[in-house]
């Protein structure tokens, strides 16, 4: 699992610190956090996670927006998107626009892991 890089895309620090915890834990590592999707796109060029966590609602760009930004700058990252509940047809936008999976806050530990094994399994 050690192998497996991650770079944590949330404006809440709050969230971007309970998802790290899961993610070190579970044996991951975080290279990175953005607090916004321009800052997501730049850290991807620059690090090229393995996946990035990426929220849909965040100021100066939204996570909607940020993946194609991404996956052009780190083409085999993959994304998994993070929204609040009620955010369903922008999550449907998300997978046709290139994320591979979703998991909705607040996070729970085996729905997070459930969907780091989907998409390192596609």
């Amino acid at each position: 699992m050690n192998d497996v890089t991650f770079l944590v895309v949330d404006d809440a620090i709050f969230m971007r610190t309970v998802l790290k915890k899961m993610l070190t834990e579970a044996g991951f590592k975080v290279i990175g956090e953005a607090g916004n999707g321009v800052q997501a796109i730049e850290m991807a060029e620059e690090l090229k996670p393995d996946i990035v966590t990426l929220d849909i609602t965040m100021p100066e760009m939204d996570g909607i927006e940020a993946i194609e930004k991404i996956l052009q700058v780190s083409p085999d990252t993959k994304i998994i998107m993070c929204s609040a509940m009620g955010q369903h047809s922008k999550v449907v936008e998300a997978i046709k626009r290139g994320a591979r999976d979703f998991v909705v806050k607040p996070f729970e530990k085996t729905r997070v892991l459930q969907a780091i094994y989907n998409v390192m399994n596609r």
